[in-house]
């Protein structure tokens, strides 16, 4: 890279000051972790981010790399891998560098990192904790240093991050793109002045630039020798322990980051200033739900009955139930719910083996006994380091290689669990909401031991909200599910096409992923799903407890065409 690249000044790119300053904290201490970008397309994060390099470039004459890892990258070109010309011509084992050598002493940028493979999420941020890249693979051992400043983005539309990813990226900004009609027009004349004459307007910029790149040196320099108080040592522990963060990673960073800040700030003392001004960055991402436990409810009263005929009996099915106050019911364990297999979808959901024992000659795999169909060998991987050593006499007579092996397909499949849980006042009749609850934390176990993905989505009260974010199914459920209350009437049509919109959602960012949809209600509702859909596997649990059903679970499972099954009763 050279000062000559045309690239827009980070010092001319107009707002995103918590994105700026996230950046330029990871500069003056790359140890704090990299950044995490949540926010739609169009908001400069490409171009701060390569902006970014060139101030590093400006601070140290070294050469600062700017590095894309893109989103199909393998593990091979991210680690490195065995050089197989030098192994095929030279017959040596020698290690070629992949894209975490290339990016040392730079930046890496990973665009869309949530739509990134979790284990190469996992390598990258280990490498990126330690500063050393360490492979053993391919029969060769090699360790280089792998300094640089981590930069991933995502868009939320798309997905989520898990959150034990999330958590490993030192500070996080989430960004949006509601301009003022002044920045717009501001920040598209900035555009055309630069593309008209580019060289012309970073020579207006240099000056800014320099002034940037000598102050984060000088902050750089200030790093060790910043004091720090125990009473903010306290204070940031106490701000943590609130936020209810999981581990201490949130502690150092915090002090880290806030150690940055005052250096940035030409302090030579932390001040809860500093330690304020950080706050967001590092506990977005981190917080918790700080919201107190809710009191006791009251012991259950049934609203009244209607006074009027059958007819409106019928019309007003939750009309009363709506009038009642939230309530909660604590859950009741469910051992008998029949799940959806996974084995339905033609796949087995198997933990992902090492690269060597999955190889395979293709002799034996029943190649050359009788030509009957074979695996689909031509969809494999190569595994060129077993097939040349499976080949290393024939390669060495005549360069020819008679058996090829391969790595195993992975068939582990990603999983993901929608609970569209009925919250109405409806379900606080006979328990039916602590039967709702059972059957979410047996669906929630499942999914926590098979290592799936879980998102629960409650409908009551006339409204339709996220109640867990999609993530890995969590071990303790339990304490978290019985705070969620039930009031108001059911808007099943709601829940059913926000379900159908997130299935969409999902398998645009994966078309491989397999769904499965659990709609826990009572089934008592005026509304009909005709017309409407969901996609993948679908299962009605009716919790309604009555041997003669009002609602209209199996109605409802029909319409779906879902699987249906109605808890038995206590």
């Amino acid at each position: 890279m050279s000062t000559t690249d045309n690239r827009f000044p980070f010092t001319a790119v107009a707002g995103q000051e918590a994105f700026k300053l996230a950046l330029i904290l990871s500069t003056i201490n790359p140890s704090i972790g990299g950044v995490l970008v949540s926010g739609p397309r169009g908001s400069a994060k490409s171009t701060l981010a390569r902006g970014l390099a060139d101030i590093m470039f400006i601070d140290d004459a070294r050469i600062h790399p700017f590095v894309s890892l893109p989103l199909g990258a393998t593990e091979e070109m991210l680690l490195g891998t065995l050089n197989l010309q030098q192994a095929l011509n030279d017959q040596q084992l020698t290690f070629q560098e992949g894209l975490l050598a290339k990016a040392n002493n730079g930046v890496l940028y990973v665009d869309e990192v949530n739509l990134l493979a979790d284990h190469l999420v996992d390598v990258l941020l280990d490498v990126v904790a330690s500063g050393i890249n360490i492979v053993e693979r391919d029969g060769i051992s090699h360790q280089h240093q792998a300094k640089f400043i981590l930069l991933g983005t995502m868009n939320p539309d798309e997905g989520e991050l898990r959150p034990q990813l999330q958590d490993r990226f030192g500070l996080m900004v989430e960004l949006n793109n509601q301009y003022t009609i002044e920045e717009r027009m501001d920040i598209v004349r900035l555009r055309e002045t630069f593309d008209k004459n580019p060289q012309g307007f970073l020579s207006d910029y240099q000056a800014r630039q320099h002034e940037l790149a000598a102050r984060i040196h000088t902050a750089k320099e200030r790093l060790s020798q910043i004091s720090v108080n125990d009473s903010l040592r306290r204070f940031i522990a106490e701000r943590c322990h609130e936020a209810q963060v999981d581990g201490l990673r949130a502690d150092i960073v915090w002090y880290r980051a806030a150690i940055a800040h005052a250096a940035w700030q030409h302090r030579s003392a932390l001040s809860k200033e500093d330690i304020l001004a950080v706050e967001e960055l590092v506990l977005a991402h981190r917080r918790q739900s700080t919201k107190p436990a809710a009191p006791p409810p009251p012991s259950f009263q049934r609203p009244p009955e209607s006074k009027g005929g059958s007819d409106d009996k019928e019309q007003t099915m939750e009309g009363d139930w709506g009038k009642m106050e939230p309530q909660q019911q604590k859950a009741t364990y469910i051992d008998t719910l029949p799940l959806i297999s996974t084995e339905s979808y033609g796949r087995k959901h198997q933990r992902k083996e090492s690269i060597e024992t999955r190889c395979f000659s293709t002799r034996a795999r029943g190649l050359q006994q009788g030509g009957g169909k074979s695996t689909n060998i031509n969809h494999r991987k190569v595994h060129w380091f077993a097939t040349f050593v499976t080949n290393i006499d024939s390669w060495c007579r005549s360069k020819c290689i008679k058996r090829l092996r391969f790595c195993r397909s992975n068939a582990s499949q990603a999983i993901l669990n929608i609970v569209l849980l009925d919250t109405s006042a409806s379900t606080l009749n006979q328990g039916l909401q602590a039967s709702a609850k059972g059957a979410v934390l047996q669906i929630a176990h499942s999914a926590y031991l098979n290592r799936e993905q879980l998102t629960i989505v409650g409908f009551g009260n006339q409204q339709v909200d996220v109640l867990l974010r999609q993530r890995r199914s969590p071990k303790l459920l339990e304490q978290w599910l019985n705070t969620v209350s039930a009031a108001g009437g059911t808007p099943l049509r709601e829940v059913i096409s926000h379900a159908h919109a997130l299935q969409q959602q999902q398998y645009r960012a994966n078309p491989e992923l397999i769904i499965n949809t659990y709609l826990i209600t009572d089934g008592r509702t005026n509304q009909s799903l005709e017309g409407m859909s969901l996609l993948g596997k679908v299962m009605v649990i009716d919790i309604e407890q009555a041997v003669v059903k009002r609602g209209k679970g199996q109605e409802i499972a029909k319409q779906l065409t879902a699987d249906y099954f109605a808890l038995p009763a206590y």
